[in-house]
């Protein structure tokens, strides 16, 4: 939406009220959806809200999996795990523990944040915190696909099952949307 007034038109930074908002502004131009007349301040909430949205889902289950992952050292196998799987049990309990902070901070930003006029660095720094925790996601995952292939069959079936996963996620959730996304738009 252009906004007109006897100074000429309105920028991104007029529709920012508060001092953290217009610093963020030049930022979150690029991030406008074509097409849709709101304010600033209300593409902001509408971000934000959708951004939380999407987390909802994603919480759930990489909660999931660090309790299971919490699980296992009290099963009667675990005592029989080598060295090496050994270190990836760890490698990928660590993983889920870091995806689970990175994917619920954008709520505790909130929470944090709430009614102190800082919705432009919560949308920015929520998003980025939300795609760490994906990647983190999806390298935990494949490196649970790897611990249970080693266990179930050899070393060497584990690395393809590992590597295919993570080649899985990469593909679904980072080249395919990339391959759909704007050439025009900035991203922060």
């Amino acid at each position: 939406m252009i906004w007109v007034s006897k100074s000429g038109p309105a920028t991104s930074e007029a529709y920012a009220t508060s001092a953290p908002e217009r610093a963020w502004a030049p930022i979150l131009r690029g991030m406008d959806d074509a097409g849709r007349d709101e304010t600033e301040r209300e593409r902001l909430n509408r971000n934000l809200d959708e951004l939380l949205q999407e987390l909802r889902v994603t919480q759930t289950g990489v909660q999931i999996l660090t309790g299971f992952l919490l699980t296992l050292p009290f099963s009667q196998r675990f005592g029989s795990l080598d060295h090496v799987q050994r270190g990836a049990y760890l490698a990928v309990l660590c993983g889920s523990v870091l995806a689970t902070g990175l994917i619920i901070a954008p709520v505790a930003f909130h929470r944090v944040l709430f009614q102190h006029h800082e919705r432009a660095w919560l949308v920015v720094n929520a998003n980025r915190a939300a795609r760490a925790g994906l990647l983190m996601l999806a390298l935990t995952t494949s490196g649970v696909v790897w611990l249970v292939f080693d266990l179930v069959t050899d070393r060497t079936w584990a690395y393809v099952a590992g590597l295919a996963a993570l080649g899985f996620f990469t593909a679904l959730w980072a080249a395919y949307p990339l391959l759909r996304a704007p050439r025009s738009v900035s991203r922060p």
